[in-house]
């Protein structure tokens, strides 16, 4: 799975990043980003996509 943030809908809530540090984490602009798309064998990528507000994560 390769994950991505829509940055346009990103609300910058930080729950992507909180279900998965290992692959997400927050910017200086206050959006979240993929710091590291292979940790999604270690963490719950598809909850991270699921649980985002405003549809922002897209598994590919």
């Amino acid at each position: 799975m390769k994950p991505s943030v829509d940055k346009k809908k990103c609300i910058g809530c930080g729950l992507c990043a909180s279900i998965c540090p290992d692959v997400f984490e927050m910017g200086a602009d206050g959006k979240s980003r993929v710091k590291n798309a292979a940790g999604c064998a270690k963490c719950d990528c598809k909850r991270a996509a699921e649980s985002c507000p405003a549809g922002a994560i897209s598994l590919r």
